[in-house]
């Protein structure tokens, strides 16, 4: 009921702003968007700048937008794409982790320990996005306009990790079912966290060690609860921002092509700050000079081993992804096949 209640409000809200006429010196159209986690550079940087600032400017103050971060929103993530559907959210940011908890397949090109870096990250998004399109538009009446990633998630621990093994018997921050996966296969024992959560569970010692974004995990302050940050990318955090179809078709025909034309852009400018600062969130929780910000860790950071790059591909052919298949059901083998599994040389069994 609170849930309803939230979503029942925010439809009242757009459509006040719909019946509202505007003066003269107001903008002729001014859209309302939900956004990507708030409080990190991806969204302060670029999303932020983007709606409230820069398509005000490309448009001649013909059209604005204002912007608020789903996190904030009161919008629960796990519903986002529903209330994309009915219109409540005519354009909204979800987290495929938080997709797939309805449908598995969503989220498919972020699974845990399927993408060793952004280079990997690059192919298997590029060979799942007509997928990913379709299935939007068909079952949401929702067209794909972005995909948007944050820092590679790596693992932050209050003990020493010298190798990927090193995790059993410890409870971890996890963030989505692949994960959970991924951690039980190590023998550690997955503890589900959302993000604004994950700073009161490492005090309290309901958790030993979180996965988190490099850059994130210090902006929360990690780097003062934990002493080891072992890098390896388990998943990059990847969101889709979408747009109710109907909504979208009805702007403006030279609103519409501004978008088309720009987002492709601000995707490009979240990627490349989201490389950054992976690299340069591991500097600042170590505290090396490469770090830009005011406040820098003393941690201590390890990367895997070619043992541990071979024991992560390991765990996601045996482990990962037949998990996600028995979650997913028959269906996914084939989409697997079709889109991701040529780009990383692993082929799912099909299940009649």
């Amino acid at each position: 009921m609170p849930r309803l209640l939230a979503a029942l409000l925010l439809l009242a809200a757009f459509a006040c702003q719909a019946q509202t006429t505007p003066a003269p010196d107001t903008p002729l159209q001014r859209l309302r968007i939900v956004g990507g986690l708030g409080g990190i550079t991806q969204y302060t940087r670029h999303e932020e700048n983007f709606w409230a600032r820069e398509l005000a400017e490309r448009t001649g103050g013909r059209y604005s937008a204002s912007i608020v971060p789903f996190d904030r929103a009161g919008v629960p993530g796990q519903e986002m794409l529903s209330l994309i559907q009915l219109g409540v959210v005519p354009f909204g940011t979800a987290l495929m982790s938080q997709m797939a908890m309805q449908f598995p397949e969503l989220g498919t090109p972020d699974m845990a320990g399927l993408n060793p870096d952004i280079a990997t990250l690059r192919r298997v998004v590029a060979a799942f996005r007509p997928y990913l399109a379709g299935a939007l538009r068909e079952r949401y009446g929702a067209e794909l306009l972005a995909i948007y990633i944050y820092p590679a998630q790596a693992v932050f621990c209050n003990r020493p990790v010298a190798r990927l093994a090193d995790l059993a018997k410890r409870r971890v921050r996890v963030s989505s079912a692949t994960q959970a996966d991924f951690i039980r296969a190590l023998g550690a024992t997955p503890v589900y966290t959302e993000f604004a959560a994950i700073l009161p569970n490492m005090r309290s010692g309901n958790t030993d060690c979180a996965i988190t974004g490099t850059m994130s995990g210090h902006t929360l302050g990690l780097h003062a609860l934990t002493s080891a940050l072992y890098t390896m990318p388990l998943s990059w955090g990847l969101a889709v921002f979408a747009a109710n179809r109907e909504n979208l078709e009805a702007l403006p025909p030279d609103l519409q092509a501004v978008l088309r034309q720009e987002l492709p852009k601000l995707e490009a400018a979240v990627w490349a700050e989201s490389e950054r600062e992976t690299t340069e969130g591991i500097a600042c929780n170590t505290g090396a000079d490469a770090c830009t910000k005011p406040v820098r860790g003393r941690m201590t950071a390890v990367a895997p081993t070619p043992q541990d790059e071979a024991r992560r591909r390991e765990i996601f052919a045996t482990r990962v992804l037949p998990a996600w298949l028995q979650r997913c059901g028959p269906v996914c083998a084939q989409v697997w096949n079709d889109t991701v599994g040529p780009v990383v040389g692993i082929r799912a069994p099909l299940v009649r």
